[in-house]
């Protein structure tokens, strides 16, 4: 069968659009394709997914700062920039069968990247190879390119009742 490369995006204000896209990372891992993971705002923490998709041999980078604040939005602003020049590398580079832009929507919803630059990453990638997008508030362009959207819609979280974040669920 020959291999089509897909355009999908995990969106919406709901938990789970990084896991969801990591977990198609395990899918594909054993089906025998070539993984890059680029996290373009998450950075320094690494989290019980990335610890076990270490331990399988998969590559995730870490590639943001975490939060973005006004004190460090400048800051932001390089790390996306040279972020998104290694996005464009990797993918032109035809060294894997499945990218994950993880948080690359926030990087444009908080203007440190252009929709164009997005849009350009489907344009240069090689006809066989997926691209993940992920993080809230995709562009409508990004979703018109897309083969396959989804959303994640927030019903009811725990933060809501005040209890935190919990290791091994959302981190």
């Amino acid at each position: 069968m020959e291999r089509h490369g897909l355009i999908l995006v995990h969106t919406g204000d709901g938990k789970g659009k990084t896991t969801a896209a990591l977990g198609l990372a395990l899918r594909a891992f054993g089906a025998g394709l070539k993984i890059l993971i680029l996290q373009f705002i998450k950075g320094r923490k690494r989290s019980g997914e990335l610890k076990a998709l270490d331990a399988l041999g998969i590559e995730v980078r870490q590639l943001g700062l975490g939060f973005i604040t006004e004190e460090n939005f400048a800051a932001q602003k390089k790390s996306a920039r040279s972020a998104i020049e290694l996005a464009q590398k990797e993918i032109l580079s035809g060294a894997w069968d499945l990218i994950i832009l993880d948080e690359i929507n926030y990087a444009v919803k908080f203007g440190l990247l252009g929709a164009e630059e997005i849009l350009q990453l489907i344009k240069i990638r090689p006809p066989q190879m997926h691209l993940v997008f992920t993080g809230r508030d995709a562009l409508p362009e990004l979703i018109d390119a897309a083969d396959l959207v989804t959303e994640m819609k927030l019903i009811k979280h725990p933060f809501q009742k005040g209890i935190a974040a919990q290791s091994g669920i959302e981190f």
